[in-house]
């Protein structure tokens, strides 16, 4: 059967979860760089999720790295399906936490930036940016693993 570019036991697939770790960690380590974050829930969600995605993404680089390295690939349905699920919910809740920043940026630049120092406002727009990214890498992930699942 044709492997499916970024399904599970790839080298596109683990190139996708190390970039989805890269990127998560890059919008962690920009929110978190100064104390300021937890004024606002918008930002204490963004650094919660980037929180859950960067083991989700490991975790399944070193499954994806073990995979090429038995040359064996996984393709057991049970394993798909969590694979599956975990990347879809991770996918929307980090769309969810990047969105709701961006969006909360927004205002709080529109408010003559009384609220948000240039300084600390740059850094929560480059947290976005790694957020957005990060969910587009995972949710190239999701569907090709949903594609292997709706191949069986």
């Amino acid at each position: 059967m044709e492997e499916p570019p970024g399904s599970l036991g790839t080298k596109t697939s683990l190139s996708l979860r190390l970039g989805q770790a890269m990127f998560s960690s890059a919008s962690l380590l920009f929110m978190s760089v100064e104390v300021e974050f937890y004024s606002y829930t918008a930002f204490c969600y963004l650094v919660t999720i980037m929180g859950l995605v960067i083991p989700w993404s490991f975790t399944m680089a070193m499954v994806d790295g073990y995979s090429l390295f038995i040359q064996c690939p996984l393709r057991q349905p049970s394993i798909i399906v969590i694979i599956v699920v975990g990347d879809w919910v991770l996918s929307m809740l980090s769309l969810a936490a990047a969105c709701a920043t961006a969006s909360s940026l927004e205002l709080l630049l529109k408010i003559d930036g009384q609220f948000c120092a240039p300084k600390f406002c740059s850094r929560y727009e480059l947290s976005a940016a790694m957020a957005f990214m990060s969910w587009i890498l995972t949710g190239a992930s999701s569907l090709s693993n949903l594609w292997i699942l709706a191949s069986w």
